[in-house]
């Protein structure tokens, strides 16, 4: 069995820099790939997006409608078990909860200065594309984390594009997970093609004004070649998870929380980072046994990420360097292990998700805590944070100045306006304004 790749950094000054590399941080592979794929959508429509579910996604059904009917989100629920449509309400209700509580209020508007007021409208993006992985599984999760935040933003037309399978339809958890948040639109199209998709529209597919949700590398190449006709969101490419421990840590606990994300597939990132030699030989010796217990699809993608190039055990001199390592790093999905984890806390300032403590294992924020877990990957949490209801509104400035309020603004801004030499901006707070406004014409 291979062994987790090892850095040991505890003689080291200066942080390598390969370590802070991820598989999405060049795309060059998939740049001149994409194009052909994102023209055919663009000059045939419907038919590419045909063409490419049999080529890319493997369909074999003879029909394939690309939108998803009625019958098929009716077939979906009497197919599903029960007990997974109970969670997929669970983890809606908290999502939704959650969501609720982050919307911004309508409109602020705030007294600058005597009679002049200055404030902020949030307003809904009036078209948003969700989109819902399935190259490495089926997830119904991605849906809720994308789709609820738009609904509860009130998001006129919020629809969801993701593969199809082989049979031609969508899973059937999506197909439940979507009619449950109130979802009447799914499309299916993944990968370059559903981002062009969305981006130009097609027969059947409509335009948006912004596509949100993780993505292979095709995908997050395809957002940045068309964004200039589509807001492309946050980047969240594929997943990565850090395991912060210290020196009280168990480290079997570390190593089943490490190899969470680690089963994404072979492009994910997963490292354990400490100052304790002893949590991480303790965290070697416990992952054979772990992978031994995982379904062999899964454990291979594991072994692959944790005993290659983008992941692993990092050994540091000191806890203040695994910080360090961790603020450069900026991953998607950080947990602190430690006696004191709101303590740790306070000393990171990049990442995406931190969960503390014991209890908090990535996969209770993946699913049913309630923050969002699509979050900003390849370093973007350094600028970016989690898909919030703020990505589906816009907000827009108000400003309202009553005649009291008048005449102590335009002084002031026809210094400016004269300063910079624009004679117009001048000329419209000038008394000719009040002359105007005097005579009525």
């Amino acid at each position: 069995m291979k062994q987790p790749t090892f850095h040991d950094l505890t003689n080291v000054d200066v942080l390598p820099e390969e370590l802070f590399r991820r598989t999405e941080a060049d795309l060059s592979f998939f740049v001149e790939k994409v194009k052909p794929i994102i023209e055919a959508v663009r000059t045939e429509g419907d038919e590419a997006l045909i063409r490419f579910a049999k080529d890319f996604d493997r369909v074999t059904a003879d029909r394939m409608s690309i939108r998803a009917e009625e019958n098929e989100f009716e077939e979906a629920f009497a197919r599903m078990d029960p007990k997974v449509i109970e969670s997929i309400k669970y983890a809606a209700e908290n999502i939704r909860v959650f969501h609720e509580a982050q919307k911004p209020e309508e409109m602020w508007l705030k007294e600058m200065r005597p009679g002049a007021f200055a404030g902020d409208r949030h307003v809904p993006i009036d078209s948003v594309a969700c989109y819902v992985p399935r190259g490495k599984g089926s997830f119904p999760s991605v849906l809720l984390m994308t789709a609820i935040p738009a609904i509860v933003a009130g998001v006129p037309r919020p629809i969801v594009i993701t593969p199809p399978g082989p049979d031609g339809k969508v899973d059937d958890a999506t197909l439940v997970a979507a009619r449950l948040v109130g979802i009447k639109e799914i499309y299916k199209c993944g990968g370059a093609q559903g981002v062009a998709a969305v981006a130009y529209g097609t027969q059947t597919v409509p335009k948006c004004l912004k596509i949100v949700g993780p993505g292979s590398p095709w995908v997050v190449t395809a957002k940045r070649q068309l964004s200039h006709l589509i807001d492309p969101g946050t980047p969240a490419g594929p997943s990565e998870g850090v395991v912060l421990a210290d020196d009280t840590v168990n480290p079997s606990l570390a190593a089943l929380d490490l190899i969470i994300e680690s089963e994404h597939g072979p492009d994910s990132s997963a490292y354990l980072v400490t100052n304790s030699r002893e949590v991480a030989e303790g965290v070697i010796a416990a992952l054979p046994g772990l992978w031994a217990k995982l379904d062999p699809k899964r454990a291979e993608f594991s072994q692959t990420v944790l005993c290659g190039e983008h992941g692993g055990i990092v050994l540091t001199k000191d806890f203040e360097t695994a910080i360090e390592w961790v603020n450069e790093y900026a991953p998607e999905h950080l947990e602190i292990l430690s006696e004191e984890p709101l303590a740790v806390m306070n000393r990171i300032r990049n990442a995406g998700e931190i969960l503390l403590g014991n209890y908090t294992p990535v996969t209770l924020g993946n699913f049913v805590l309630g923050p969002n877990a699509v979050l900003p990957t390849n370093g973007a949490a350094k600028t970016a944070g989690p898909l919030s209801v703020f990505d589906y509104m816009k907000r827009i400035s108000v400003g309202y100045v009553t005649r009291a309020g008048y005449d102590e603004l335009a002084e002031q801004a026809h210094g400016f306006a004269v300063y910079e030499g624009f004679s117009s901006h001048a000329l419209a707070v000038s008394p000719l304004r009040k002359e105007i406004i005097k005579n009525g014409k």
